[in-house]
């Protein structure tokens, strides 16, 4: 029985592992002016500038989005260990603020802060430990390869 229990788990944990190895997706498709709309599964979202940068404000900016990614992707594993521990995560709260960096022109720095009311410190350094395993924020301390490409549109 032990064997098999073992085995369960095994094949449990390779199939989270193998979740993880999907490669990802996003279309981005432009709608007019500087707005355009990004596409992965069955979801959407526009992407826009302020009208100083002349757009219409309809949507976050590529760099907000960014840091959208990297706060969501935060609160998720901040979450997942409250989960675990049957920790309440209501008024779980992050907030991810960059500083513009220049020569190349690109964010130098991000702070996340987690806000939990009513924790105390042993749950707070467990979720300080659980973010630092986030997805968004292994990939921007990694430096990825970024390949850029010319695709020929699909003739009819």
């Amino acid at each position: 029985m032990l064997q098999l229990r073992a085995r369960h788990t095994a094949c449990h944990v390779l199939r989270a592992i193998a979740s993880w190895m999907v490669d990802m997706e996003v279309t981005v498709r432009h709608l007019d002016k500087v707005r355009f709309e990004a596409a992965a599964r069955n979801h959407r979202l526009v992407s826009d500038q302020p009208p100083v940068n002349r757009g219409e404000d309809s949507g976050m900016t590529p760099p907000e989005l960014l840091l959208a990614s990297l706060g969501t992707c935060a609160g998720y594993y901040a979450v997942e260990y409250l989960k675990a521990r049957n920790i309440p995560a209501a008024g779980l709260e992050i907030s991810v603020v960059a500083e513009k960096a220049t020569q190349p022109a690109r964010l130098g720095s991000f702070r996340i802060e987690v806000s939990l009311p009513g924790s105390d410190d042993h749950i707070e350094q467990g979720i300080l430990r659980a973010v630092h395993k986030c997805l968004i924020h292994n990939t921007l301390l990694a430096t990825p390869s970024i390949e850029i490409a010319m695709r020929k549109p699909a003739t009819v």
